[in-house]
């Protein structure tokens, strides 16, 4: 089957198509990070607890996972641009909603719904790519819309602390409406479905068990996601019990989508090996981005005092880096072995992850943004050529099966490197800790002198006696907790380093795409 159909092309220019598409991806991918650093506020203004606020993260995090993958099928019933419109103007007006939520409850209530649309527009978005653009031009279009993925998430938390911090909070949501409501006149007026997909929906029987088995089982495994370090992972019963039924029902589901000739997620397509190396590094990808773009500002913050709004802009000249590569290798791409590309983007980011190890309390702020720059550009040649290998030897009315599964594997691979490299830092850190504590106690003189000279310190500003020891010994316990800290920080970008080592040579355990056909992007 071949890549395209030859005898239809788009009524408007595909450059336009593109800028349209991108212009939600980047509205939508924007919101899933710009609320980090407003949660503080939003407690306060809605009379939570911290604890209680993150729900408005996971919730949105929760519904957009389970309609990623549902969306292929959703938009085959509907039609591809009703179903992108539909998903657009949702996520448009439950922000306006969100903006005006009277409470906690509400507010959480609108961000399913805004996940939802935001969860259904990136397949859609990608699936019109690869059909609107013929293969040799699909790399420079997938690297407009992978600027709009990688540059999202590095300006979402400097953007969000600047509302935060010079408007309301409630503005971090309103802002998504005029962009809206701009992708929404656009996709009507220049966005149109490929004839292999008009009327296609009228032969659809739903499968409403595999449905249900997504939403559950995709529900229950991002509760533990989220949960888990703060209830101690398996030592909670309850989040014990979520895992174990989120595996079986995901194994229910897989077993059921496997044998349905109609399904809803074509894990069938996992028997070609190209797409399943492609869904795997999808997910690291994902690990690897989001977790290190939680990893930086948080250091920042906790250990160097920085605001939300600076840490924020440590990450704000990646993009820029992105948006100089994505280019480039949507270029490279026509031109090399895609295989070689991705390798060198795994080989660039590890020594890039490793540079990282040596992070101190005396790093200042440029080197911190130099860092970010250079660890991005390794990420700009994997995103692209991976994006392209998906779809090689599978037939363009997959196409949204796809894009679906493959963002689904990369929005996973974030939550799992999140979640997993949180809850390293917190035992890392109580390792290092006691590690550091009984180094203390060996140096009994020393350490008595040094205690004695901050509890003088303390005396000179007005304490008392016993006040100034308390001090002096509080001091000394926060520096102490400040190096632990400090070395969990390093011992995560180790971990990670290692681990996109260990992928630089799996690339080539692909099959080599064919000269000429098969190796600019597609199928």
């Amino acid at each position: 089957m071949t890549d395209s159909a030859p005898d239809w092309k788009p009524r408007y220019n595909p450059w336009l198509i593109a800028v349209t598409v991108t212009l939600a991806t980047f509205m939508e991918i924007l919101d899933s990070s710009i609320a980090n650093v407003a949660l503080p506020h939003i407690a306060g203004g809605l009379g939570a607890g911290q604890d209680e606020s993150t729900w408005v993260l996971t919730s949105y995090l929760v519904s957009n996972a389970i309609v990623l993958p549902a969306s292929a099928w959703l938009a085959m019933i509907m039609g591809r641009k009703r179903f992108y419109m539909t998903c657009v103007a949702l996520f448009t007006a439950s922000s306006i909603l969100c903006g005006f939520a009277p409470s906690l409850p509400l507010l959480i209530l609108f961000r399913v719904l805004q996940g939802a649309g935001g969860g259904g527009m990136g397949p859609s978005e990608q699936a019109i790519l690869a059909d609107t653009f013929p293969p040799e031009k699909r790399g420079m279009a997938f690297a407009m819309y992978g600027m709009a993925v990688v540059v999202a998430p590095a300006i979402g938390p400097t953007l969000g602390g600047w509302i935060t911090d010079n408007f309301d909070w409630r503005w971090i949501f309103f802002i998504n409406v005029p962009i809206g409501i701009l992708s929404l006149i656009l996709t009507n007026r220049v966005v149109e479905d490929p004839p292999h997909l008009r009327g296609k929906g009228t032969n659809f029987r739903m499968d409403y068990v595999g449905l249900g088995l997504l939403i559950v089982g995709i529900g229950f495994l991002q509760v533990v996601l989220d949960k888990g370090q703060q209830d101690d992972w398996f030592g909670s019963t309850f989040i014990t019990t979520f895992f174990l039924l989120a595996m079986a029902i995901l194994v229910a589901l897989a077993i059921w989508e496997w044998r349905h000739p109609e399904p809803i997620l074509e894990l069938q397509l996992m028997r070609n090996r190209n797409f399943t190396a492609s869904v795997i590094f999808n997910f690291v990808l994902g690990a690897v981005l989001y977790g290190t773009t939680v990893l930086i500002p948080q250091f920042l913050q906790l250990m160097m005092g920085y605001s939300a709004e600076k840490s924020g802009m440590a990450l704000s000249p990646g993009g820029f880096v992105m948006m100089l590569m994505m280019p480039v290798a949507g270029i490279l791409v026509t031109k090399l072995d895609p295989r070689w590309i991705i390798s060198g983007g795994f080989a660039i980011t590890a020594a890039a992850l490793f540079n990282m190890t040596n992070l101190s309390l005396q790093i200042d702020f440029v080197t911190a943004v130099k860092w970010r720059m250079f660890q991005v550009a390794g990420l700009s040649f994997i995103f692209i050529p991976i994006s392209i290998l998906s779809y090689v030897g599978i037939p363009m009315t997959k196409n949204n099966q796809i894009s679906a599964i493959s963002n689904f594997a990369r929005n996973l691979g974030g939550s799992v490197g999140i979640s997993l490299l949180t809850t390293f830092l917190a035992r890392q850190s109580q390792i290092h800790q006691s590690n550091l504590v009984s180094q203390v106690a060996r140096y009994g003189h020393p350490m008595r002198n040094l205690i004695a000279g901050i509890t003088g310190s303390m005396a000179l500003h007005g304490s008392g006696p016993a006040l100034a020891r308390q001090q002096a010994h509080a001091s000394l316990m926060m520096i102490i907790q400040g190096q632990a800290m400090t070395l969990a920080f390093v011992n995560a970008f180790w971990v990670v380093a290692v681990i996109v080592t260990c992928l630089i040579p799996l690339p080539f355990l692909l099959k080599k795409p064919r000269k000429g056909a098969q190796l600019p992007l597609g199928h």
